[in-house]
């Protein structure tokens, strides 16, 4: 049987493409190191390693061991946190995670509602990409996420509980001087011959962009690749391109820049609330919930054109009640 501490160290060696830099970084010498991938190659009855003057190569079956052992990595992981929560050493303590469009729009007001109703409770809010976000629910370094989707690549694993909290549909960002600027909607085939600017490194709304255009009949021709909505705004005031944004991208529109609601089919995305379907919520956790869904509710009563989809109590409205009503009111008339 291969031994799991061996397995470990090699993943690391591959990691790092460096004996050396190896037992730099783990504190043993280049040779204890060196001796274990022997061994782990005798265990496994192959090379899984090509050894070079400026580093070390893996081959086909290393390859594959290395991707098996970062698995082991984030179970070890994963065991070790809930372990921890058995103990108690995450009492009190709410972990979620979140991206940062919903981090600059719904979070805060769940965040300053939750927190005046459950001040005894530490609340750690982690904002990554949606990969990282994966990875800090699988390790469980978070409880939940929120996260999002496009009808196209719907999130869809069995290993889940999603709960859809709101759709977020698109706005066209053009510039005040636009011709079309006056606008109370807009169509993208009206915008067919306008530069677009983009998000940068394939940015999901990058694809929601050409995959409407693409619908609408034309291709976009893409004059700037932004890496946030602050800089594609920043891009639309000075007159480059015209560009697609998500509702709840849309706080702070800044000066020179005019808002114009698509008109249907537009890409809306989902946002949602995820959790790993083998943890229970607790219930500072099943509170947050319910703060996250008042606060898209209270998106779309302030104009923010978001639809909310979470369930609903009987009659239609959302029900807060108790000590959630009484901070869920307070935090609104911040």
């Amino acid at each position: 049987m291969l031994d799991v501490r061996r397995i470990l160290l090699f993943t690391e060696v591959a990691r790092r493409g460096s004996v050396t830099a190896t037992a730099r970084a783990l504190n043993y010498t280049p040779s204890a190191v060196s001796q274990q991938v022997s061994r782990l190659e005798a265990e496994a009855g192959q090379p899984l390693l090509q050894r070079h003057a400026r580093g070390v190569t893996l081959t086909d079956a290393g390859r594959a061991l290395a991707m098996r052992g970062q698995r082991i990595e984030r179970e070890l992981t994963a065991a070790e946190n809930e372990l921890a929560d058995f103990a108690g050493l995450r009492a009190g303590t709410l972990r979620i995670g979140t991206f940062p469009t919903v981090g600059a729009s719904l979070l805060p007001r769940a965040v300053i509602a939750f927190r005046e109703a459950h001040p005894d409770v530490t609340l750690t809010v982690r904002s990554a990409r949606i990969a990282g976000l994966w990875a800090m629910l699988e390790n469980r370094e978070i409880e939940m996420s929120l996260m999002w989707d496009y009808d196209w690549n719907r999130i869809d694993r069995e290993d889940i509980v999603v709960t859809p909290l709101a759709d977020d549909p698109p706005a066209l960002l053009v510039s005040k001087d636009h011709p079309l600027a006056d606008r109370p909607m807009a169509a993208l085939a009206d915008f067919a011959d306008d530069p677009w600017i983009t998000r940068a490194d394939h940015h999901p709304v990058a694809e929601a962009l050409a995959r409407s255009c693409h619908t609408a009949g034309f291709e976009p021709r893409i004059a700037y690749e932004a890496h946030d909505y602050q800089e594609a705004q920043a891009m639309v005031a000075a007159g480059i391109g015209v560009a697609l944004a998500p509702t709840l991208a849309l706080e702070g529109i800044r000066s020179g820049v005019s808002v114009l609601p698509l008109q249907p089919p537009a890409p809306v995305r989902r946002i949602l609330l995820v959790r790993m379907s083998d943890h229970i919520l607790t219930p500072a956790a099943q509170s947050f919930a319910g703060f996250l869904r008042d606060s898209a509710t209270a998106g779309t009563s302030a104009g923010q054109g978001l639809d909310p989809v979470a369930e609903r109590a009987p009659g239609g409205a959302s029900a807060p009640s108790g000590a959630r009503r009484d901070a869920w009111a307070s935090a609104r008339r911040r």
